[in-house]
């Protein structure tokens, strides 16, 4: 199973660095994809662009993405020549999840393997993003599903291609969210139904209930993210930095991390239920991509519907 992965720390995957006056807005279409498991680039002044590149994969969060993608938020973060960071997923999809077909470890910090650790790990890693000072954009189109849709929640700023599909399945069989996010951005009724359904929403759909800022077709969301990351880096980082630590200090004061902290041991308890236990199981039974469609058969969606790659 994923979450229980005791194997030492993998080697980081390659990341391609790119400068604002050699790349076009699609440069991530024309790397060594293969190659690089994060592409990098500054698209604009002040503004550094982070694309996830494993699109054969829907972008799944393997330990090298996860690993490198730490990595240069953390140095973008650093940077006082970036004043935003755009995340993004090449390929037809943002990002479909965490890998599933391969172990996952702690890369992005150490934690004790105690029970419930990975979901405890992830918090802390989304958690992390929330606090550096340096805003962050998602920019998300395709599918956005379970793990890709935590990394969609911590960014501060969401903007979504209208037909983006945003959901959480592993609701279905597995356990609830790592990173419970659904019930802090879009109230208890929406939240409510994406937990007990695992249903996907549209972009359209995720702006009105809140998950998500704006709305745009798919082939004008590059530039649509653009203009807005353009616009907040006209202002001084220090103002920036307050600004956003505002705006969640505001919610600190509701509970928000307390909230998901507790609801991220909830989830640990999802391993432990039977037919938890059986789904992971039969990973190695009958391999990932046909779990993952017999458990979506009844429900006819997502990898019934179109598929979603090997990650969830």
């Amino acid at each position: 199973a994923r979450y229980r992965a005791m194997s030492e720390r993998t080697e980081w995957g390659h990341v391609a660095h790119r400068s604002a006056t050699s790349a076009p807005s699609d440069g991530c279409q024309h790397r060594r994809m293969s190659d690089d498991v994060l592409l990098v680039d500054d698209p604009l002044p002040r503004v550094r662009r982070l694309t996830l590149n494993r699109p054969e994969k829907r972008n799944a969060l393997n330990d090298a993405l996860r690993g490198t993608l730490f990595d240069e938020l953390r140095r973008a973060d650093r940077d006082r020549d970036v004043s935003v960071i755009v995340i993004r997923g090449a390929g037809p999809a943002f990002c479909a999840g965490y890998e599933l077909g391969a172990p996952n470890t702690d890369v992005e910090r150490a934690i004790a393997k105690q029970d419930g650790w990975w979901s405890r790990h992830v918090v802390n890693n989304w958690f992390e993003m929330w606090d550096m000072p340096t805003p962050i954009i998602g920019q998300v189109h395709g599918y956005c599903l379970a793990g890709g849709s935590e990394l969609a929640a911590a960014c501060d700023l969401v903007y979504v291609a209208d037909d983006a599909k945003i959901g959480y399945p592993p609701v279905r069989l597995m356990s609830p969210p790592d990173m419970q996010w659904q019930t802090w951005l879009m109230g208890l009724r929406r939240g409510m139904e994406a937990l007990l359904t695992g249903d996907a929403m549209s972009g359209t759909e995720a702006v009105a209930a809140g998950m998500a800022n704006r709305a745009h077709p798919a082939d004008e969301l590059d530039d649509a993210v653009l203009a807005v990351a353009e616009r907040v880096a006209k202002i001084p980082i220090e103002l920036l930095a307050l600004n956003k630590r505002a705006a969640h200090r505001a919610m600190e004061a509701q509970g928000i991390r307390t909230g998901i902290r507790a609801t991220a041991e909830i989830q640990a308890l999802g391993f432990h239920q039977p037919p938890s236990i059986e789904y992971l199981q039969s990973f190695a039974k009958v391999g990932v991509s046909k779990a993952l469609s017999e458990r979506d058969a009844k429900f006819s969606d997502y990898r019934e519907r179109d598929e979603a790659g090997s990650g969830d």
